[in-house]
């Protein structure tokens, strides 16, 4: 009897090794295959994080021109003695992806049209002595010369709809910086669209 059960026991041992090994061959598996999940989910997240970095630096980089050009026509006011206060209250972009100012166009598109009577109506709902220039951009198809007129034809067009609105002429100037100031890339039909476009800076 005592061998039949040292033999019964060395069988349990043995049935029980070839079930813990396989459980720590399925466990081996479980964890590779989460593993594997994990690194798709880092990886997915590092894309997400690295497109997020790239939509800031394009924002930053749209934020800077603007603020250039707003700043510049704080300074244009400033000296001209056009303000009360001297600051910079806002900044509307009216882009081509907006208003549809169309390739080699300065005529106000029905949205573009209605981007500015929503701007005319705030600016006369604050009731502020405000002083506005309007500023007209191009995108960098073109000659220098003609794109200056261009973006001067743009920033005209939106000056006297304005007027037309309700907000006196002599309350506002238009200027063309033409191609000079873009916040996208030209090579792009994207880029070309947001920089064709209408600036209305606000001052005070």
């Amino acid at each position: 009897m005592p061998s039949i059960k040292r033999n019964g026991y060395a069988v349990a041992s043995v049935v029980l090794g070839l079930v813990l090994a396989g459980t720590g061959c399925a466990t081996k598996k479980f964890v590779g295959r989460e593993v594997t999940r994990v690194d798709d989910r880092v990886s997915g997240v590092e894309t997400q994080v690295e497109q997020a970095q790239v939509r800031l630096q394009d924002h930053d980089v749209r934020i800077d021109a603007n603020s250039r050009t707003a700043k510049d026509a704080l300074d244009r006011a400033i000296a001209a003695g056009k303000l009360a206060e001297g600051k910079l209250l806002y900044e509307t972009v009216l882009t081509d992806e907006k208003v549809k100012f169309g390739f080699n166009q300065k005529k106000l598109s029905p949205e573009a049209q209605a981007a500015l009577d929503e701007f005319a109506s705030q600016v006369k709902s604050e009731n502020k002595n405000v002083y506005i220039e309007i500023q007209g951009h191009t995108d960098g198809v073109g000659i220098d010369g003609y794109n200056e007129q261009l973006g001067q034809a743009r920033a005209d067009t939106a000056r006297f709809y304005l007027a037309k609105h309700g907000i006196p002429l002599h309350r506002m100037n238009s200027i063309s910086y033409g191609e000079t100031a873009p916040i996208a890339d030209n090579e792009s039909r994207e880029g070309r669209a947001q920089n064709r476009r209408v600036v209305l800076v606000v001052l005070q």
